[in-house]
């Protein structure tokens, strides 16, 4: 009983303002534990078009927004110190060689800032990769980042096995620091969206 103790010494101003509080606390907890909230931390942009690309590629819309959202946090025209462009960051070199072996339309690296060019392009790529690492899920992100053939390299060396739970000991810190990013943006999505 020492709540009606301290209640009746508080004043009437201290009293509102620890009303505020839980208040504020209450709208606070209640916004945390809503999907409306975690849809504005973690949106998708582009729904249609990561939709489109999946279906037609056969992958998981939200495995494409996950990559999408690590790779360029949704912003088009974003290039990435290396060269890559867009919102999958696709290098111009494997943009044409992804034209080149789908059939898909590509008319150059001024495209790949064009949000429908580059899922097109980047979803058929990571397919082409889901082949190359027989559907090994993590190899495919990694080699998404390294390129194919380090990640076969580093799997023939021994020097990874291609399995998340040994993604620590992929041999290069940005592809190994992506992978974990990746899946944990994988992971968010399929709690904020189950029904996606």
């Amino acid at each position: 009983m020492i709540w009606p103790r301290i209640s009746w010494a508080l004043t009437p101003q201290a009293k509102r303002k620890i009303g505020f509080l839980l208040s504020l606390l209450l709208i606070v907890v209640v916004m945390v534990s809503s999907n409306w909230f975690w849809r504005l931390l973690y949106p998708i942009h582009h729904e249609a078009l990561i939709r489109e690309a999946a279906t037609v590629n056969g992958l998981d819309p939200l495995l494409i927004a996950a990559l999408i959202r690590v790779e360029s946090k949704f912003q088009a025209e974003n290039v990435s110190r290396v060269g890559a462009v867009g919102l999958m960051q696709l290098m111009p070199d494997t943009a044409e060689w992804v034209g080149q072996q789908s059939g898909l339309p590509y008319g150059g690296v001024q495209e790949l800032a064009v949000p429908e060019t580059n899922i097109r392009l980047g979803a058929w790529y990571l397919a082409n990769l889901y082949q190359q690492f027989d559907g090994n899920e993590t190899a495919v992100i990694a080699a998404y980042n390294a390129g194919p053939g380090r990640v076969k390299g580093w799997i023939r060396d021994g020097k990874w096995d291609g399995q998340f739970a040994t993604a620590d000991r992929i041999p290069v810190g940005e592809t190994r620091h992506y992978v974990q990013r990746v899946f944990y943006n994988y992971e968010k999505y399929k709690d904020i969206y189950p029904d996606y």
